[in-house]
C-alpha cells in the first residue's frame, strides 16, 4: 500500500540554496585537483579558484584569503569561469557512475544549471564572450555546446571530433579549436558548425594549452613537452622533462611549466615564443623545495606574474615568476587551523565530539571545550549512558570498544570479520543492542550485556538495518537482489525473511521509533531518478512519501528525535519535519554540506562535511552559530 502527500512533496522539488561561505586560510581536506584563474572585465583585478577531491571551491583573493564553499560530496576534476568572473562551471565525478556538470552563481552561492552525463567529461570551457559552455565528453560525438542564456544544447560541430580534451574559441567566438588525443587538431566555424581545417598531430597529449597569441599549442606526453605550430599542425619542438606540469594559458605569450624530480625538488621553467614561428630552449626561472610523496604538487596555473600550485595534502602555494638564483622553499598560503570533528553524539545536556585524537564534551550554552580522553584510529562514536561511549571505525576491521569516559577504562566488545559499514545502537525491552552491517553484506546483532554476536542476514546490495516492532529487524537494500524489494523484515526469533510491499530501486538511511520506520528511497521513472523520504508503518504495511528531491541523492539520511524527523535530502540544507503536527522547516546550510544531526532537549547540532558544527534551535529554523574546533582545542565562531 502507498499513500503520497503531494502538498509536502511539491515544496522540496527544487534545488535552492540560501547559505554563506566563510573566509579563512584553511587548506582543502584532500588533494587540490583544479586551479582556475578568474579575471575581472578590465583584467586588473584577479583571483583564483581552487577545487579539490573534498568537493570544495575556494576563491583566493590577492591577500591570500580564501572564500570557502562546498558544492559537492564527490571530487571536482575540472572547472571553468565565465568571462565576467561571476559563474563557475565544474565537473564532478566519483570516478564511476556519477558524472555531472554544475554551474554556480558565485556571488549568490546558487546553482544555475545541472546536467548528468553517462560518460566521463574530458574538457570544460566557456567561449570567449560567455555565449556557450562547451563540454568535451569521452564519446565519439566529442563535444556538447550549451547556450548559457537558456542552457539549451546547440549543434556547433557538424563533423565528428572524437574525444577532445582541449577546446577554446577565438575572441570573436567565430572559430573554435579542439584537440583530440586521437591525434587531430580541428578548427570549426561556430556559426555554421562546418569544419574549417583539420591537422593530424601528435597523439595522446594531455595538459594541452595554446600560447603565444594562439600561434602555438603545447601538451605533455611521456615526460616530454610537444610544441606544435597551431596554424600548420607541425611539431616544432620536443622538450624532455621530468614530470612536467604546464602552467600557462592562452593569455600568456611564453610557456611556463614546472618539473618535479619525484623527491622534493621543483624547477619553474619558461620557453619563449619567437617572432619567426619558433620557440627558444627552456630557461630555468626558479629552483624550489616543495612537498613530496602523497603531498606532492597535483595542480597549478599561472595568472599574470604569479603561479598558484595545489598539493596532494590540500595545501595551496603561491610563487612569483621573477627569476631567482638561489633555491628556496615554496610559499604556502594555506594553514590547517582547525581540528576536524569526525562524529557527534548526545551527552545529556551536552554533546560528545570525536576528532582523530580525542573525545570532547561541550555545549552551545557553555562554550567550554572539555577534553575527556585521548583516542586514535576511531572515526565514529555512540552514546551508551553512564559516562560510557562506544567507539568504532567505519570501513575498518578495527575492534569495537566501549570507553568509560570517567575511569578511562577500555573494554573490547567484538571484532568484525569484515570492514564495518554501519553500526547502530538500539534499546529493546531495557536491553541494549548494536546492529552492524559489514562490507560483505552481512548484517548482525550484538547483545551488549551478554557480549554475544549473531548473524541475521547476508546478501548483496544491503544498505542499512534497524531494530523495530519487537523482535524484528528491518533491512534496507537494493531491489535488484533477492528478495526483490528495497525493504525486508527478518523475524529474529524464527529468522523468517519477508519482502515488504515497497516500490523503488534502493532504500537506505533508516531510523525508527519502533512502530514507524523512516528511510530514503531512490525511485527510477522514465529514465530519471528521484529521491524520497518515506515512512513505513510496521503494523499495517502502509508506506507514505513525505519529501521528494527531483534528483538522485545516494547519501541522504534520516534522524529521529521524539517527534522530530531530520533529513539532509538534496544536500542543500537540513530539513526538520514534525511527525505529530505535520509542520516543517529547514535550516540553511553553512559553507559545508551537512552530513549528520543530533538533538537533545535543548539544542540541535549539525555536523558538516568539513568537520565544523552548526548550532540550531529545535523549534524553528534559527541558526545560532557555526563553530570550528581549533588545533589548540578552542571553539572558533564564523
Amino acid at each position: 500500500m502507498k499513500r503520497t502527500l503531494l502538498s509536502l512533496l511539491s515544496l522540496f522539488c527544487l534545488y535552492s540554496v540560501c547559505a554563506q561561505s566563510h573566509i579563512s586560510t584553511q587548506a582543502h581536506q584532500a588533494a587540490v585537483t583544479v586551479l582556475q584563474p578568474v579575471y575581472s572585465s578590465d583584467g586588473l583585478s584577479v583571483s583564483v579558484f581552487s577545487a579539490g577531491d573534498d568537493g570544495f571551491l575556494i576563491k583566493w583573493d590577492e591577500d591570500n584569503q580564501g572564500e570557502h564553499y562546498q558544492i559537492s560530496d564527490v571530487s571536482i576534476k575540472l572547472a571553468a569561469c565565465s568571462p565576467d568572473g561571476n559563474d563557475i562551471a565544474v565537473y564532478e565525478t566519483d570516478g564511476g557512475s556519477i558524472n555531472k556538470i554544475e554551474v554556480w552563481d558565485w556571488r549568490n552561492l546558487k546553482r544555475k544549471y545541472y546536467r548528468k552525463f553517462n560518460d566521463s567529461i574530458t574538457s570544460l570551457a566557456y567561449s570567449s564572450k560567455g555565449t556557450y559552455l562547451i563540454v568535451g565528453t569521452a564519446t565519439v560525438d566529442g563535444s556538447v555546446f550549451l547556450r548559457t542564456s537558456n542552457w539549451s544544447v546547440v549543434d556547433k560541430a557538424k563533423s565528428n571530433t572524437s574525444i577532445v580534451n582541449f577546446i577554446e574559441t577565438s575572441d570573436s567566438e567565430k572559430t573554435c579549436v579542439m584537440y583530440s588525443p586521437a591525434g587531430t587538431l580541428s578548427y570549426f566555424d561556430i556559426k555554421s558548425g562546418a569544419l574549417k581545417q583539420r591537422f593530424n598531430v601528435v597523439r595522446g597529449l594531455s595538459n594541452v594549452v595554446l600560447f603565444g597569441d594562439s600561434r602555438f599549442l603545447a601538451g605533455t606526453k611521456d615526460s616530454q613537452i610537444y610544441i606544435i605550430h597551431a596554424f600548420q599542425g607541425k611539431t616544432i619542438s620536443v622538450v624532455p622533462c621530468q614530470n612536467p606540469m604546464i602552467l600557462s594559458s592562452s593569455r600568456d605569450e611564453n610557456l611556463y611549466y614546472m618539473e618535479y624530480d619525484g623527491r622534493n625538488n621543483y624547477e619553474l621553467k619558461m620557453i619563449e615564443s619567437q617572432a619567426n614561428m619558433s620557440v627558444s630552449n627552456p630557461r630555468i626561472i626558479k629552483m624550489m623545495r616543495g612537498p613530496r610523496g602523497n603531498d606532492a604538487i597535483t595542480s597549478g596555473c599561472k595568472i599574470n606574474s604569479d603561479i598558484y600550485l595545489g598539493g596532494g595534502n590540500g595545501a595551496v602555494y603561491r610563487i612569483d615568476t621573477e627569476p631567482t638564483l638561489s633555491t628556496y622553499t615554496m610559499g604556502e598560503i594555506t594553514e590547517n587551523m582547525y581540528s576536524r570533528i569526525l562524529d557527534i553524539a548526545p551527552a545529556d545536556t551536552d554533546f560528545y565530539f570525536l576528532t582523530a585524537s580525542a573525545v570532547y564534551k561541550s555545549s552551545y550554552d557553555s562554550g567550554v571545550v572539555d577534553k575527556l580522553v585521548s583516542v586514535s584510529d576511531y572515526n565514529r562514536i555512540i552514546s551508551h549512558g553512564g559516562g560510557n561511549v562506544i567507539l568504532w571505525s567505519r570501513n575498518s576491521r578495527r575492534p569495537v570498544i566501549m570507553m568509560n569516559l570517567e575511569t578511562k577504562q577500555e573494554t573490547a566488545l567484538f571484532t568484525p570479520e569484515n570492514s564495518l559499514r554501519s553500526l547502530k545502537y538500539f534499546v529493546e525491552n531495557g536491553r541494549a543492542y548494536l546492529i552492524l552491517m559489514e562490507s560483505s553484506g552481512n548484517v548482525g546483532i550484538f547483545d551488549i550485556e551478554s557480549r554475544t554476536l549473531s548473524s541475521v542476514y547476508s546478501g548483496t546490495g544491503v544498505q542499512d538495518a534497524v531494530l523495530a516492532n519487537g523482535s524484528n529487524m528491518y533491512i534496507a537494500k537494493s531491489s535488484g537482489s533477492n528478495p526483490q524489494s528495497p525493504l525486508i523484515r527478518v523475524d529474529l526469533t524464527t529468522m523468517e525473511t519477508v519482502p515488504l510491499r515497497v516500490n523503488g530501486n534502493v532504500s537506505f538511511g533508516l531510523s525508527t521509533n519502533g512502530s514507524l520506520i523512516y528511510g530514503i528511497n531512490l525511485v527510477e521513472d522514465k529514465g530519471s531518478i528521484s529521491t524520497y523520504v518515506y515512512s513505513f508503518n510496521t503494523r499495517n504495511g502502509v508506506l507514505t512519501n513525505i519529501l521528494r528531491f527531483s534528483e538522485e541523492d545516494a547519501d541522504a539520511f534520516t534522524y529521529l528525535y521524539d517527534s522530530q524527523l531530520y533529513t539532509n535530502i538534496g544536500k542543500s540544507r537540513m530539513y526538520c519535519y514534525n511527525i505529530s503536527t505535520k509542520k516543517r522547516f529547514s535550516y540553511n546550510r553553512s559553507a559545508s554540506i551537512p552530513i549528520k544531526v543530533c538533538q537533545n532537549n535543548r539544542r540541535v547540532v549539525i555536523l558538516n562535511s568539513n568537520g565544523s558544527i552548526s548550532w540550531c534551535s529545535p523549534d524553528n529554523s534559527s541558526i545560532l552559530a557555526d563553530w570550528y574546533l581549533t588545533v589548540d582545542e578552542q571553539w572558533y565562531e564564523f
